[in-house]
């Protein structure tokens, strides 16, 4: 049913990597704290692509465009922008197709390596044509996590990494390379930055929820969230168990 929108969303993708390797700003924009010249560059691309083809825009960058009833696209232009801006090769641009009944369509594609990962709903979670399934894993003390912020203390995990992007950090949980994710962050993560990585996610047979029990799709975007993740159901149990364990 969605097909033309992974096609789209693949084509704009391409797009933004064009204009990232023609940019030469990679410093901060100067309007606000935390955002990146090369952000606006890549929300640029985005919004124009996105009104082109008649669809409601909430991006990060440039907040919500509604175009009557069409369908909303959620987009982090450039998640990982503050990576990119020092040469670390985890970026992404992520975009995610909202309709009446939530998470429709996802992409994520890792601007540094080219890695596409796409999801359909109902149709199965996908990395450049490769069908993807979480790890299996269903214990915290067995598991390898990806964090974003710093937790006060040791959460029970085996091991953790802190990457750097979220959207790109839970594909690797769809992947089954990350056993989950935990946002050790106060209600730091806008709906961009996780709902394609949601979808993609769930999709490949593991779980994300917000920490607290709170809906993940807003449309708000002053609304955050604490997104967690895990390959299996007992495991996102632990995992938010563990980030409850501090505020």
């Amino acid at each position: 049913m969605y097909h033309d929108v992974v096609t789209l969303f693949a084509s704009i993708a391409d797009s933004v990597g064009a204009a990232l390797e023609l940019t030469q700003d990679w410093g901060p924009s100067g309007q606000r704290a935390g955002q990146y010249a090369v952000d606006l560059v890549a929300d640029r691309v985005v919004l124009a692509a996105l009104a082109a083809a008649d669809l409601s825009v909430l991006s990060e960058e440039s907040g919500l465009t509604i175009r009557g009833a069409a369908p909303l696209v959620i987009v982090d232009p450039l998640d990982g922008s503050t990576n990119a801006s020092h040469g670390v090769p985890w970026f992404a641009t992520s975009l995610c197709l909202v309709d009446d009944e939530g998470l429709a369509v996802a992409l994520v594609r890792n601007q540094a390596s080219h890695v596409t990962y796409t999801a359909e709903r109902g149709g199965g979670a996908w990395r450049d044509g490769l069908r993807l399934s979480g790890s299996g894993c269903s214990s915290l003390s067995d598991a390898l996590v990806g964090i974003s912020g710093l937790a006060p203390h040791h959460l029970g995990w085996r091991q953790f990494r802190a990457l750097g992007a979220a959207a790109l950090d839970l594909c690797l949980v769809a992947e089954g390379s990350l056993d989950g994710f935990i946002d050790c962050n106060v209600d730091a993560h806008g709906v961009w930055d996780y709902a394609a990585g949601v979808l993609i996610c769930r999709e490949a047979g593991a779980g994300v929820v917000d920490a607290f029990d709170r809906d993940l799709v807003v449309r708000d975007p002053s609304q955050k969230r604490t997104p967690v993740a895990g390959a299996t159901p007992d495991l996102v149990g632990q995992a938010v168990s563990a980030r409850r364990s501090f505020v």
